[in-house]
C-alpha cells in the first residue's frame, strides 16, 4: 500500500529549487528533472529576508512569476517528480511572497508551481 507521502507529484521550478544546494537542504537528495516551460507568465525578482532561506540559497533576491495573460510570455525551467513529503518541504522553504498553484506546462504536463501570492 502506498501512503500519501510516497505518491509522486510534479513540481515545476524556475528558480532556486533547481539549485543542488537548495535541493540537498530541503529534500536530502539531488533532484533530476526535464526541461519544460510555462506560457502566459512573466518573471520578476523579489527580495528575500528570511534568514534560513538566505542561508540555504545564498541569494538575496529570488525570481517570482505571475500570470500575464499573454501567451507570448513564457517561463523556462525544470519539472521534477517528487514525493508529497518533498512537496511539503518545498512549501516550508518558500516564503510568504509565494503561493503554490497547479498549472499546465507547455509539454502538456500538470505540475505544481510557486507564483506570486
Amino acid at each position: 500500500m502506498t501512503t500519501s507521502t510516497e505518491q509522486n507529484v510534479r513540481l515545476f521550478s524556475y528558480g532556486t529549487l533547481q539549485d543542488r544546494a537548495v535541493q540537498l537542504a530541503n529534500f536530502g537528495r539531488e533532484l533530476h528533472g526535464s526541461a519544460d516551460s510555462l506560457p502566459g507568465y512573466r518573471q520578476k525578482m523579489v527580495e528575500i529576508t528570511d534568514p534560513a532561506v538566505l542561508a540555504t540559497s545564498g541569494k538575496t533576491h529570488h525570481p517570482i512569476v505571475q500570470a500575464s495573460g499573454n501567451p507570448a510570455d513564457e517561463i523556462v525551467g525544470t519539472v521534477f517528480q517528487i514525493t508529497a513529503r518533498e512537496l511539503a518541504a518545498a512549501d516550508q522553504y518558500e516564503v510568504a511572497d509565494y503561493k503554490r498553484v497547479s498549472v499546465l506546462l507547455k509539454s502538456g504536463v500538470d505540475a505544481w508551481i510557486y507564483v506570486q501570492a
